[in-house]
């Protein structure tokens, strides 16, 4: 007997670049899966939305802004104990206000190397990606203190 396969979600996901490179990640709020794991923010596509409706939707939502321009960038599938996620990850580069957490969550600019921890699986492959761009080829994650 094979076991039920597993929801299928689609996510839009911003990563939100500064002009100094850096990159804002945030933690899951308390009650949600994966809850004090670090993410780029996004959210599930709603029936209907494009891409870029659902994240200008969850941006505003969990971060108060506005986005003024984004482009897809990359996209991957994460299996995760609830479900199969489709991420589809797009660069924001502009936007107006200053994102503020609206859900709970904490929220930090971050360079490679991450310094906050745990990250969530699905970061891993674009603190990869951006690494690549950037000539990086030190650690994605800094050392956990002792």
């Amino acid at each position: 007997m094979t076991a039920p396969a597993q929801p299928r979600v689609a996510v839009a996901v911003g990563v939100l670049l500064r002009a100094d490179g850096s990159f804002l990640l945030g933690s899951r709020p308390h009650g949600k899966p994966w809850a004090g794991y670090w993410e780029f923010p996004g959210g599930k596509l709603e029936a209907g939305e494009s891409v870029a409706q659902a994240l200008a939707r969850e941006l505003h939502e969990e971060l108060g802004i506005e986005v003024l321009e984004s482009t897809f960038w990359r996209s991957c599938a994460m299996d995760y104990s609830h479900a199969r996620v489709d991420l589809r990850f797009c660069k924001v580069t502009r936007w107006r206000g200053e994102p503020h957490p609206r859900e709970g969550q904490q929220l930090a600019w971050q360079a490679l190397p991450v310094r906050v921890a745990p990250a969530l699986p699905g970061t891993l492959p674009v603190l990869r990606w951006l690494a690549d761009e950037r000539g990086w080829s030190g650690a994605l994650l800094a050392e956990a203190p002792r």
